[in-house]
């Protein structure tokens, strides 16, 4: 019979929590199982896994197939590593009590690098209530230290080349004297004189001719 091991969906909408489970291949993906072996919580961070090394490793060596999932968290829990020794000690390659210190080690520090990462992920969610609350004011955004060091390193270079170049007083353009040029008067227009209306003699009546006579 093809066994599995795989993550059964449990958990509500938005909110999924897996059950890691070794079932049947051929059973539905949230249906029957022989045995579960532990959890999985990817909405906590990090992610929280909880997992029976040695149950998973019996599996394994009985035959179950991991899913690509369940592989990933077999080899970040150890067991994949595990199954990698066991199989050194049965070449030859080294005896028991080397492999089981190879194995403690590296359970040591991945439990210790867990540690550190969900102390960081407390400290900062507790770093951004108090900057809701007013208690911290938010840092200011500052460039990173190594760009710092390169713009530093830069200037000196760049006023070297600056002292290098040669110091040219510029050009200094002849200032030509601007004479106002000379406006000539125009001669005063004449104003044009009044046209003189000729005197239209009026014809001599019989009563003019006698004041003249007189």
């Amino acid at each position: 019979m093809p066994v599995k091991i795989r993550l059964a969906r449990r958990g509500r909408k938005k909110q999924p929590f897996y059950h890691i489970v070794v079932a049947d291949s051929r059973a539905k993906r949230d249906g029957k199982f022989i045995e579960q072996i532990g959890s999985y919580n990817p909405m906590t961070v990090p992610a929280t896994i909880e997992l029976d090394r040695d149950k998973a490793y019996d599996w394994l060596t009985k035959g179950a197939q991991p899913t690509n999932t369940a592989r990933a968290i077999l080899r970040f829990k150890g067991v994949m590593f595990k199954k990698h020794l066991m199989r050194g000690v049965k070449k030859g390659a080294m005896d028991q009590d080397q492999a089981d210190k190879l194995y403690s080690d590296f359970i040591n520090a991945k439990e210790e690098k867990v540690l550190k990462r969900r102390e960081e992920a407390l400290a900062a969610k507790l770093l951004f209530w108090k900057q809701v609350s007013g208690e911290v004011k938010a840092p200011k955004a500052t460039a990173p230290a190594e760009m710092a060091e390169e713009f530093r390193e830069d200037a000196p270079a760049a006023e070297a080349v600056v002292e290098a170049a040669p110091n040219t007083p510029a050009e200094e353009a002849p200032v030509a004297e601007a004479e106002a040029p000379t406006v000539e008067e125009a001669p005063a227009a004449e104003a044009p004189k009044a046209e003189e209306t000729p005197v239209v003699e009026a014809p001599a009546t019989e009563d003019t001719a006698a004041a003249e006579e007189e």
